[in-house]
């Protein structure tokens, strides 16, 4: 198959001297037809809009796209190339790049630079370009015999120099948009209106401005009109005369304004270059290696101020705002893949290595290996038992280290045996954040240094083995597992250590043995991953697990037991391996056995708040875990008791207490956690308070609807939910809306305004904004809810309309939501409605029904104006079990430190009714 790099380096005219066997000959000749067609009435076609996957400009079609994008999986794997796509695309098109092009790439590689821009459009994105003319200038300068001169590096112009920068810099401006439109994609001319400056010095420097303001609405208006904005570095002042601005310089100040993903710098040599060893460094955490590379040798004159102002401009960006120096030929693999092709510059996070449990943050770093390592997000162990068996390897005289960022995006745990000298790297996790940021390969270069003799092993079903690979010296197949070493050339030894992972496992030929010898592992020696996903490594398999049955059982309180989320929650305890109830206290019930408990023959009492709190003094020795299901406003007298008895224990010794009322999910105080696992785990886990407010039955399927498209939401219109109830959820006080008589043949709306889910939803899903998004704490984020209760029992049915800021397909949804929940047990994706009926009962939800309003045609009548950017669909869940207890449930079991799915029914895949 024709690799995409072909297209971009030759350009145009490649096109058509491409064989016609060739994918991407055709869609690329096909897209150069097109445009050249409507090119001569461009006034009227660009008004035709047609869907596109991300992005709300006129662009290519769907089958068009997706044939390009395939082609990006000929430099990435398939999931790298779509994980950056929908990366890029979850920001503003104008928040995507800010691509600064030097004069020489203009006039040495023009072809070449149009085309990996036309490559980015293809796909959606709008990449802003502003672009110098330093040679061309020079080159016109000596022409017209006048001397360029040079101060502290700045050009010295004055008005003859300023005038012929102005008509360079205006053709060479032309010359890219010019290529850019035979190759079909609409770019607009910028050659003034966006820098405002005063000037820099003008007794020194004359005519050169340091840049005061951005116009940021000369930009984005082109990229609203469907343009790429090319954009040269010339300013002005409020007077209106013409300055010179460094395009660097300019660009900086562009993006500070914009606050990008990616800076690119676009030259011809690819990246920066180690001055010592001659080789490509492949990327720069600033944060960790900033100091020391300022003390290299090498690192002077030029070199060395463009690492301060990269610096300078980084440290005024988000965290997830990173420099690429790149050249135009390898434009897409920078941008596409893990293992990049130029020089990635970011600002990441110091490193740190400690050799003591006590000098980390434990509970952060219990946190993330809940989330991401498998033995422990399993429940094959748990964090407290693998703490253990560090602490007896220590004991025992060997050594353990722990390596981790600030943040606790990345960490990994590297142990030794006794007398040994090679190290195992038992873990190995991050977030998907710190993959995308790199973070990952800045651990491994300093464990790598750290551990010049190291072994591990990964699972053979493993996605990221190609990662591993890479990275080892030499591998062998151990049954399930492959095991991977580095830097061991002894064969015996290596035959000792297979011999050591094979326990019972016969042993299969070699997968993988490479000779790659010593390898360096300096800046600019160690590639990126080029498959890797946010669980890294796998780690050995060992189980430090202490079997549930041995560990004693967790004693359960409950208050308020005559409710049905009541009788779900005792169920659910009867059938827990850890849980046991200790109290079921209800008014009305006081007295009278528990039903559906089988663990023991316990009856319900009546505590009041005064007596919760008595049993709450000695701590954790009566009750583990209190759970009050009482109706709203009624948990503050039960809550305060068991905080002031409470309040001199240590922290871990206070009783967990979840409340399933709204009382606490708008607290503001921080001592209360928000118990939607699914979108607030690290909140969850970090908490140490362990007060969590258990979610509203509407607001979980709501926000599962909602977050997958947050980044995409127009917040501009308020997204809908129509939601429909059984009669369960109205509670057991007799009223018309639990009355099946008077639903049989009916549906009751009730609370068309300002109902307390309505209210929920927007607050808990602002809490979860990311910078980029269109809401925030300061614009939170509003939707309209209109609930109704059924004649059915238990069970929600809920459709959402949710306005969005771009196009996207009803396949785009799926994806994406596919994607967000992949690793989710309670929360299934399904392409078709899921139905209440199939749903009750059980104790997941489904999400899917995705459609989009027509994009063309008479169809699309009362829609026409919202065509494509209207995202329509389905979510069903059990108002009692995910709407409650079986939510309740997971959260007790997050808060005492056990498995999230510990006594939950599970299911790989949902019950669905034949179509």
């Amino acid at each position: 198959m024709l690799r995409a790099s072909r297209f971009l380096k030759k350009g145009a005219g490649a096109i058509a001297r491409t064989p016609a066997s060739s994918p991407f000959a055709a869609a690329a000749l096909g897209v150069q037809q097109r445009n050249s067609a409507h090119a001569h009435a461009h006034a009227h076609a660009h008004a035709q809009t047609h869907v596109r996957m991300y992005s709300y400009n006129s662009g290519p079609d769907t089958s068009e796209k997706e044939t390009i994008v395939k082609l990006l999986y000929n430099i990435g794997s398939k999931k790298e190339v779509e994980q950056y796509l929908r990366h890029f695309s979850s920001v503003e098109s104008q928040k995507f790049a800010v691509i600064k092009v030097g004069g020489a790439v203009i006039s040495d590689d023009l072809a070449t630079l149009a085309s990996a821009l036309t490559f980015l459009n293809r796909v959606g994105l709008y990449p802003i370009v502003v672009h110098g003319a330093g040679p061309q200038l020079n080159k016109r300068l000596e022409a017209a015999k006048i001397e360029a001169r040079y101060e502290d590096g700045i050009r010295i112009t004055d008005g003859p120099t300023l005038a012929i920068a102005r008509e360079v810099f205006a053709s060479e401006n032309r010359k890219l948009v010019e290529a850019l439109e035979r190759l079909g994609t609409r770019a607009r001319p910028i050659t003034g209106g966006v820098f405002v400056a005063d000037y820099l010095n003008r007794d020194k420097y004359d005519r050169v401005g340091k840049i005061v303001r951005v116009n940021r609405e000369v930009v984005e208006s082109s990229i609203r009109a469907g343009c790429l904005p090319i954009l040269t570095s010339l300013a002005e002042t409020p007077e209106g005369q013409i300055l010179n601005v460094n395009a660097d310089i300019a660009a900086g100040e562009l993006a500070r304004v914009l606050e990008p993903l990616k800076i690119v710098y676009l030259n011809e040599k690819n990246g920066l270059y180690n001055g010592t060893t001659g080789k490509r460094i492949e990327t720069i955490h600033l944060d960790e290696e900033y100091e020391d590379l300022l003390k290299e040798p090498w690192v002077r004159y030029g070199t060395k101020l463009k690492l301060k102002e990269i610096k300078e401009l980084l440290d005024t960006l988000p965290r997830s705002s990173s420099v690429a120096i790149i050249s135009a030929e390898h434009l897409h693999k920078e941008l596409f893949t893990h293992s990049g092709a130029g020089t990635l510059i970011m600002r990441g996070h110091r490193l740190f290595r400690e050799q003591d449990l006590a000098s980390v943050d434990s509970d952060r770093l219990r946190a993330l290996l809940m989330a991401h390592d498998p033995e422990i997000a399993s429940g094959t162990a748990t964090a407290a038992s693998y703490w253990q068996h560090l602490a007896e390897l220590k004991k025992d005289g060997g050594e353990y280290w722990i390596y981790g960022d600030e943040p606790y995006q990345v960490a990994a745990i590297v142990t030794r045996k006794p007398g040994q000298t090679i190290s195992t790297l038992d873990k190995f996790v991050a977030t998907k954040a710190a993959v995308l940021g790199n973070i990952t390969d800045n651990a491994w270069k300093l464990i790598a240094r750290d551990h010049p003799q190291l072994i591990w092993s990964v699972p053979r079903t493993d996605d990221n083995l190609s990662w591993h690979f890479e990275r080892a010296d030499g591998s062998w197949s151990v049954g399930d597992d492959i095991v991977f070493w580095n830097g061991v050339e002894d064969w015996k030894q290596i035959s000792d250590l297979i011999a050591s992972k094979t326990k019972g496992k016969a042993a299969s030929s070699p997968a993988t043995t490479t000779s790659a010898g010593v390898r360096s592992y300096s800046t600019s020696a160690v590639r990126r991953p080029s498959a890797l996903t946010s669980s890294v490594f796998s780690g050995a398999r060992r189980s430090y697990s202490t079997p549930a049955a041995e560990a004693a059982p967790l004693r359960v309180g409950l208050i308020g037991a005559r409710g049905y989320t009541g009788r779900e929650l005792i169920r659910l305890v009867d059938s827990h391996p850890r849980f046991e109830l200790a109290y079921v206290s209800s008014r009305e019930l006081e007295g009278k056995p528990v039903p559906s408990y089988t663990k023991a023959a316990i009856n319900h009492v009546n505590l009041s708040a005064q007596q919760v709190g008595e049993l709450a003094r000695d701590g954790r020795s009566n009750v583990d875990v209190w759970v009050l299901a009482l109706p709203n406003n009624v948990a503050a007298p039960f809550v305060a008791a068991l905080d002031s008895a409470t309040a001199a224990l240590p922290v871990d010794q206070q009783p967990v207490v979840v409340d399933l009322s709204a009382d606490y999910r708008f607290d503001k105080t921080g001592q209360w956690a928000y118990g939607l696992p699914e979108l607030h785990r690290s909140s969850l886990l970090a908490s140490s308070t362990g007060r969590i407010s258990n979610p509203g039955c509407y607001a979980t399927g709501s926000q599962l609807g909602l977050a997958p498209l947050l980044p995409y939401l127009d917040a501009t219109r308020l997204p809908s939910v129509f939601g429909v109830s059984g009669y369960s959820g109205a509670g057991t006080k007799p009223s018309p809306k639990n009355d099946p008589e008077f639903l049989r043949d009916n549906l009751i709306p009730y609370a068309p305004v300002n109902h307390i889910h309505e209210r929920e939803i927007g607050h808990s899903l602002t809490r979860i904004t990311k910078p980029g998004y269109p809401f925030d704490a300061a614009n939170p984020l509003m939707m309209q809810f209109s609930p109704h209760v059924a004649s059915f029992f238990q069970g929600i049915a809920l459709t959402l309309h949710v306005p969005l800021r771009m196009s996207m397909s009803a396949k785009d949804m799926h994806e994406v939501f596919a994607e967000f929940y992949s690793t989710e047990r309670l929360v299934h994706v399904t392409e078709s409605a899921p139905l209440v009926r199939d749903n009750a009962g059980k104790h997941y939800a489904v999400v899917g029904g995705f459609a989009v309003p027509p994009a063309d045609g008479a169809e699309q009548q009362g829609s026409a104006s919202l065509a494509g950017r209207r995202a329509v669909l389905n979510v069903t869940l059990d108002n009692l079990l995910k709407g409650a207890a079986t939510q309740a449930v997971q959260n007790m079991n997050i808060a005492v430190g056990i498995d999230e799915y510990t006594g939950i029914p599970v299911q790989d895949k949902p019950d669905m009714s034949p179509a």
